[in-house]
Formats: C-alpha cells, sequence, structure tokens
C-alpha cells in the first residue's frame, strides 16, 4: 500500500472515531510531513483521498477541514466475481440502453455522454465548417490507413501528459475507442482465448469479447485503488490468460485512478507472466487532478501495453475519433483495423487536429473537469438527499460516471423499466459484469450541467427505489 493511502487511512481513522469533530481544522499539510516522515505531495495526495472520501474539504487559504455537513455516503463494496473463466451474457441489457433514441423528454442518466454544449468547442466547430467548404474538398478523400499525419503528430504531443514518449509512425487512428479496444483483442486473442477484466468492467469490451467467442475472467476491484494484484496473480498462476484488458484512470464505471505503484506492479505481473495488457484511457484527460495521472502504457518497456484512447468523452462521441498506441503488436492492430473498418473519416481528423494545434484543447479540459468535478459532488448530494439510507456510492477522482451500490436482493432491471414511464433512465448494473452480477447496482452520468429537472430525475429515481424495495417487503 502506498504512503498516501496509508496516511489517508490514518487520518480517516481518527475522523470517524471522533478525534476530530465536524468543523474542526484537520493538521496542516507542512505539519504532517513532518510528523509522518514523508513529502508534502504525499500528504497532499492523502488529503485529495479523504476529499474524494468525504471526510475532508478544503477551505481557500486555511487548510482542511472535517465537514460539517451530512456525512458521504459509504463506498461500494468490493464485488465477489465468480472465480473461473465465463462465457459473456448481457447482450440483451447491453442493447436497451444503447438503442435507446435521443429523446428530449428522457432524462438519461446512463449513458456515456460527456456535455457538448460547452463554449468552448465552438472553434471545432469552426473548423470542421472550413474543411467542409474548402475548395478542393480534403475531407471527402481517403487517407492513410494510419490516421491523417497531421492528427497522429498531435496526439503524439498530447500523449508526453500521461507519461508516454511515442511518435506519431506507432499509433493507429481508429474509429473511436470502441474499435481500438476491439482491433486489440483481436489482434491478441483468438476464439476460447480467456481475458482477465476488472470488475465492474465497461460493458463494450466485455461484448466483443463475447462476439469473438472469447472468455472473460472477472477479477475484484478496490472502488479506490483498483483490480486486485493479489487475486489478479493467483488467476495469472491458475488459467492460461492471453491478455489483462482494463481502465486503471478515472474508470469506468467506479470512477478511480490506479496508484502509481500499483500499475507498475501489474506490468511486472505481465511481464512475468508474457501476457498483454490492453489499457483503457479514453478518460484519462479528465482527471480531476494535475497533472494527469500517469499510464500504465508510460512504464512499459517491451511493447506488451497496447494503450486505447479517444476523443469521445474529452470532445464529442459523434465525431468517432479514437487511436491505439499497440506497441509490439502494431502490424497486427493495423491488419485487424484494416479488415475491419479500413481508413477512418478524414473530415473530424483533420478539424481535431487543427483544434489541438490552435491550443484550444487544454482550456477546453480544463472547464469541463471543473464542471464534472462540481457535478460528482452535486449528484452524490442528491443520492445522499432521494435515495434510501445504506446507499452505497463511488466517489470518482475524474470523468463524469458514479457507480450507486443498493441492498443486495434489489433488483435495477425493474428499476429502470419503472423509470422509462416517467422519463428516466439509468445504467443497470448487470450489464458490467461478464456474467450478470450487480443486479443491485447502477451507473449514473453526471456530465449535464446541475438543474432542476436533473434533480428531478434523481429525485424520481430515489423514490421508485423506494417504492420497489416496499413492494418487495
Amino acid at each position: 500500500m502506498t504512503l498516501y493511502v496509508n496516511l489517508a487511512e490514518l487520518l480517516g481513522a481518527r475522523i470517524e472515531n471522533g478525534f476530530y469533530r465536524p468543523g474542526d481544522r484537520l493538521p496542516s499539510v507542512r505539519a504532517l510531513s513532518m510528523e509522518h516522515g514523508v513529502s508534502l505531495s504525499t500528504v497532499q495526495q492523502a488529503y485529495r483521498l479523504l476529499e474524494d472520501n468525504g471526510l475532508a474539504a478544503p477551505k481557500p487559504k486555511s487548510g482542511y477541514f472535517v465537514p460539517a455537513s451530512r456525512k458521504a455516503p459509504a463506498l461500494p463494496a468490493v464485488g465477489r466475481p465468480a472465480q473461473r473463466p465465463v462465457d459473456i451474457s448481457q447482450w440483451d441489457q447491453v442493447l436497451e440502453l444503447i438503442r435507446a433514441k435521443l429523446d428530449i423528454n428522457v432524462i438519461q442518466l446512463g449513458r456515456g455522454m460527456p456535455d457538448v454544449s460547452s463554449p468552448t468547442l465552438r472553434p471545432l466547430l469552426r473548423a470542421l465548417g472550413k474543411i467542409s467548404r474548402h475548395h478542393d474538398m480534403p475531407g471527402l478523400y481517403y487517407d492513410n490507413i494510419y490516421g491523417t499525419q497531421a492528427l497522429r503528430d498531435q496526439i503524439a504531443r498530447l500523449m508526453l501528459d500521461s507519461g508516454c514518449r511515442v511518435n506519431a509512425a506507432e499509433l493507429v487512428v481508429t474509429t473511436g475507442c470502441h474499435e481500438a479496444l476491439s482491433a486489440s483483442i483481436r489482434a491478441i486473442c483468438d476464439p476460447g482465448d480467456i481475458v482477465a477484466v476488472d470488475s465492474p468492467s465497461f460493458f463494450g469490451a466485455m461484448q466483443t469479447l463475447k462476439g469473438l467467442g472469447m472468455k472473460a475472467l472477472e477479477i475484484p476491484t478496490d472502488p479506490i485503488t483498483g483490480i486486485s494484484l493479489e487475486a489478479l496473480e493467483l488467476a495469472l498462476e491458475q488459467w492460461p490468460i492471453k491478455a489483462i484488458q482494463l481502465t486503471p484512470n478515472c474508470n469506468n464505471p467506479l470512477g478511480y485512478i490506479m496508484p502509481e505503484a500499483r500499475k507498475k506492479a501489474l506490468l511486472t505481473l505481465a511481464q512475468r507472466y508474457d501476457v498483454a495488457v490492453i489499457e483503457d484511457d479514453v478518460y484519462g484527460d479528465l482527471s480531476y487532478t494535475y497533472p494527469r495521472p500517469r499510464t500504465i502504457k508510460s512504464f512499459d518497456v517491451d511493447g506488451r501495453v497496447l494503450l486505447c484512447s479517444s476523443f469521445s468523452k474529452t470532445l464529442a462521441p459523434g465525431l468517432r475519433i479514437g487511436w491505439v498506441a499497440p506497441g509490439r503488436y502494431l502490424e497486427r492492430v493495423l491488419h485487424m483495423k484494416y479488415i475491419g473498418t479500413g481508413s477512418t473519416a478524414t473530415q473530424p481528423q483533420m478539424a481535431i487536429a487543427e483544434f489541438l494545434q490552435a491550443g484550444h484543447y487544454k482550456p477546453h479540459l480544463r472547464r469541463m473537469r471543473s464542471q464534472y468535478q462540481r457535478g460528482r459532488d452535486q449528484m452524490i448530494d442528491w443520492i445522499t438527499r432521494y435515495f434510501p439510507a445504506g446507499t452505497r456510492v463511488s466517489r470518482p477522482q475524474g470523468g463524469f460516471m458514479m457507480w450507486v451500490e443498493l441492498a443486495d436482493d434489489f433488483d435495477t432491471l425493474r428499476l429502470n423499466r419503472a423509470l422509462l414511464d416517467q422519463g428516466v433512465q439509468v445504467a443497470v448494473g448487470s450489464i458490467f459484469s461478464a456474467s450478470g452480477k450487480y443486479r443491485n447496482c447502477l451507473r449514473m452520468n453526471y456530465s449535464a450541467k446541475p438543474t432542476s429537472e436533473v434533480e428531478n430525475a434523481v429525485r424520481k429515481v430515489g423514490v421508485a427505489i423506494s417504492e420497489l424495495m416496499t413492494q418487495t417487503d
């Protein structure tokens, strides 16, 4: 366990046991640094972790205090998935979520949709318009199977922020992160192979495994530190795992950022057992802390990590522009892309490259990170207010997704059916498990600016949960 996690647990225990009372000022960063013999940055990380857990609140120029408001709900429990590879199910529930029509009368609390209404996206819209009006129509032609040179140059520069040093020739532009993940899985695995995944896990990657005839081995995952390395090592010893697929930064759906030491330890395991790592970093740029967290790929020295990402969550999903840095698997991934979609649409690549080169991306990120962090805090407050007592909620450290755990015997499939008549949709927890676990959980999106309409939708969810619980008593 890392130093800052140890320190956070010590301070958290003191708060929980009443050593520090609501409203009390907590020790200064410098004082804790001297008391425990750790760096200032270690103390700051510990306080950020306490803040994410609702146990500490910063006040400008005054330090950290124990919150005087209502106590934050407990974190979700670590899941107990099947300890064996399983065939993946849940396609019907996934289809129900993704085929829902965009309807202004339905509040979508379940879809993985960012806020695309920010004024910081206007330069991107102007770039798209300018390219479409250009006399030689460059956006209507095929481009390189790797993707446009201008965009790959910009992505290579962007990846420096996550600690990765790759050049444009090592990148392949894809049709969203979904194709990056799919091409990576197909490049490494064959039908019948086993892939270890974090649990709960992104349903899109698991459905790709299902479609390709592969099996998933779910690994228990902590809502703060990520995938259990101990359970992963046992699985690697016991089963012929071909790849590890996970989202270590701003995880979907739990929202955690895996500590650096654990990322390095996971890579060491992958090297020892000679398996590939497929890393989904689609939310990494939306971390609430600066600098953004490093990727597992940034520690990779032998090319076994395939880093997948896109602009779908940071800019807009309709652009359908992603990329993969496949390391030693470049030629295989390129072949999988060629037999899948061929070249990626040229016009949005050109527009995004112009947007990045003109310096618009980072101001946009700063605005969205701030908005999503406020949205997280507001959503936790609403859930605390409107959901039944005992509800557990994750503390996302980035992105705009939140994991909610209800009573063990609750059925979120019934909840979603009840909510559709009220103009609200959530994502049921069972689609985030290969075997249909987490039926008592749901994922909620808080990307939209907090409004009375969104609050009313959350209230409807809470009321419906309480009514369904009463019916089953």
